[in-house]
């Protein structure tokens, strides 16, 4: 990797830090680039194919089930990928198996147009590429926090990291929408990405270090407060992972409760939140353009600011940090979801939903840094699984909203969604309060060496009896 040897590294982490975001942005921003290019494909009226008896039909009027199948790939890439990747990085650590990933989003990006053009399949299998790129995503996020971020800024490397799914949205559309308006047309917005992300990707490939004490950029003193109270296991890089220790420990399944019930819940006021402001609250579409993006752009702030209040409020025990954002994030973000069919108004309603997205935000320093801080070393394995519950979480959000609200129209079926989600939230969090702690678990005591000291103890054992 690149050395930078100057004073002002003394805060080399940061440079990592931000190189890591624009890395996690740009897997985000390639398999999202569709949900506005699929407005101008379907104007691009000079692509006509013949679908027989003299008849023709835009190449790219896609119906809703091959929309549907568009975006289903990507998750079941991003299924399909998310151990695969965690498993590399285990072995080989994030700095190559993470350019790669890069390098295969942004291959696949890049041909996105060509395979549009060629057929309906072969577009969905670069959308299945995007995906197995993106689920590379959260355990990057884990290898970067447990590697370069000191105990102590926990919360401010996640809340910087995570936020790569909102400005993704905030970059994506807008950039998207100029490419379309322009004489390049909507397929330069791929070539674009492409070629920012293998530029973003290259970056991290010669600066990036898995191991700070080997990094020549970061000076004695930084490197001292990057591993401050970290145990020896935790600063050695090492292969083993203890998996079932970690999956059988109920303060982790309980933050993968938080996570998974937290995430659907924001993508169903993400993704289904324009259709019920417009079709049930009454809104016109341009007031819904606008309304519908207040709630993200709010999350986005609570979890930058969450990351930097937690770390910074040191009187207070770790413990009743995290209680307290979880408590907003997941506990009262539930509550106000719960009500949002019932509210008598629609200011109300809308209010609610907004209230709803904002505190899922601060998650960051409620089931996030318990995560973090308990699993310690094994950080990357639990965040993958997190990004994993994402994935189920996106076909879970829409299966919902299939069930309870197959008219759209229909307040009632509305209900339902919220209601349900809301309480599945609110049981969650009660959870949390059960198995919240910021010490490291004893699993995190567990090693390649104790694990082989534990087997010829065994051994000798049985040779003794």
């Amino acid at each position: 990797s690149l050395q930078l040897n100057a004073p002002m590294f003394d805060n080399f982490r940061f440079v990592i830090l931000a190189i890591g975001l624009l890395c996690l942005t740009s897997l985000a921003c390639n398999y999202s680039i569709i949900n506005f290019t699929f407005i101008c494909m379907t104007q691009d009226v000079d692509d006509v194919i013949d679908i027989g008896n003299g008849t023709t039909r835009q190449r790219y009027s896609y119906s809703q089930t091959e929309k549907s199948a568009l975006h289903w790939a990507v998750a079941i890439g991003t299924l399909s990928g998310t151990f695969p990747v965690n498993w590399s990085y285990v072995r080989w650590g994030a700095r190559v198996p993470f350019f790669l990933a890069g390098a295969l989003s942004a291959l696949s990006t890049a041909f996105t147009p060509f395979a549009a053009n060629l057929s309906l399949y072969a577009f969905i299998f670069l959308r299945f590429l995007q995906g197995v790129a993106y689920s590379a995503d959260f355990a990057a996020v884990g290898v970067i926090v447990v590697r370069w971020a000191p105990l102590t800024q926990t919360a401010i490397f996640i809340s910087f990291l995570t936020t790569f799914s909102s400005i993704s949205s905030m970059v994506t559309n807008p950039v998207a929408g100029a490419f379309c308006t322009s004489s390049l047309g909507w397929r330069w917005a791929y070539y674009t990405f492409s070629a920012v992300t293998m530029l973003i990707f290259t970056l991290w490939l010669a600066f990036y270090n898995d191991d700070p004490q080997n990094h020549r950029t970061v000076s004695s003193r930084e490197l001292e407060r990057i591993q401050e109270g970290k145990t020896q296991a935790h600063i050695e890089r090492d292969r083993f992972v203890p998996y079932r220790a970690i999956c059988s420990s109920p303060v982790i399944l309980v933050v993968w409760l938080n996570a998974f019930t937290e995430l659907v819940g924001y993508i169903i006021m993400l993704t289904y939140g324009p259709t019920y402001i417009f079709k049930v609250l009454g809104y016109s579409i341009q007031e819904t353009s606008y309304l519908s993006t207040i709630g993200a752009t709010m999350h986005f702030v609570f979890k930058m600011s969450s990351g930097l209040l937690s770390d910074l409020l040191s009187f207070i025990s770790e413990k009743n940090k995290m209680m307290f954002f979880n408590t907003l994030a997941v506990g009262v973000s539930g509550i106000m979801c719960a009500l949002v069919g019932f509210m008598p108004t629609a200011y109300l309603a809308l209010l609610m939903m907004t209230i709803s997205s904002s505190l899922s935000g601060l998650n960051v320093g409620g089931f996030y840094k318990c995560a973090t801080l308990h699993s310690r070393q094994y950080a990357h394995f639990v965040l993958a699984t997190v990004q994993f519950s994402k994935c189920v979480a996106l076909i879970v959000g829409p299966l919902t909203v299939a069930i309870f609200a197959s008219d759209e129209t229909n307040g009632s079926g509305w209900i339902l969604v919220f209601l349900f989600n809301g309480i599945v939230m609110i049981i969650a969090n009660i959870l949390f309060y059960f198995t919240a702690t910021g010490e490291p678990a004893a699993f995190t005591q567990i090693t390649r060496v104790t694990e082989k000291e534990k087997e010829q103890s065994g051994i000798r054992l049985k040779e003794l009896s």
